[in-house]
């Protein structure tokens, strides 16, 4: 008896969202729990598409200014989610981090993709971007980073001057639109169910669950 194939999860994310990091340790533990096969994906999103590369000011500062909010207000929220993360495992420095247009970080997520390392760079980029206040904006900066994963930086380098991941990126977000995507981070799971933020564990164990038992009956029923 053959085994069933595994489950696929889409997860749209932008490198620049606290939440999604703190959502993709959430789903790994939530996928252990869940024990099954799954097929995951992850796809482009940009929350601020508008960002500058270069922003100069603090996170504070670019929340404060984008969200139209006190900026003691923005630094509790700031506050918060650091807690959060911690809890997870992660080290936010938001005094650190380096605001900027996530475009370019997106397409060598897409690149990533094709050479099957794009969990590992993922990972990476949002450790450099949260942790350790890297420059993601910067070619030179991602293609280092995609090299500390097994990358060739100097291929991924060429890629982004050439802008040859840039409507795959595209695409990406003109899909999130056509599902009524409109924050992140988003799962759909095995084109079943939908499941928005960065919930607790075991919210993605029972929807995998719930997906995989779905399947499982319109299968015996066919």
């Amino acid at each position: 008896m053959t085994s069933p194939p595994p489950l696929e999860v889409r997860i749209w994310v932008d490198i620049a969202c606290p939440w999604c990091f703190i959502g993709k340790r959430r789903f790994e533990r939530g996928a252990r729990e869940y024990g099954g096969e799954l097929r995951v994906e992850y796809h482009s999103f940009e929350l601020a598409p508008d960002t500058p590369v270069d922003f100069a000011g603090s996170e504070v500062d670019f929340l404060a200014d984008y969200k139209g909010l006190p900026r003691a207000q923005v630094q509790q929220m700031l506050d918060q989610v650091t807690a959060i993360a911690a809890g997870e495992g992660l080290r936010y420095d938001f005094a650190a981090l380096r605001h900027t247009n996530t475009l370019l970080a997106h397409q060598a997520l897409q690149y990533a993709k094709e050479q099957d390392r794009q969990r590992e760079l993922l990972e990476r980029l949002f450790q450099a971007y949260f942790e350790q206040g890297r420059h993601l904006g910067k070619v030179d900066e991602l293609a280092a980073l995609a090299a500390e994963v097994g990358l060739d930086g100097d291929a991924l380098r060429q890629a982004l001057i050439d802008r040859r991941y840039e409507s795959a990126v595209r695409q990406d977000i003109d899909t999130a639109r056509r599902l009524g995507i409109t924050g992140v981070p988003f799962y759909v799971i095995d084109r079943r169910y939908g499941v928005s933020g960065a919930q607790p564990p075991e919210v993605f164990a029972s929807a995998l669950t719930r997906a995989a038992a779905t399947r499982v009956e319109e299968e015996g029923a066919a």
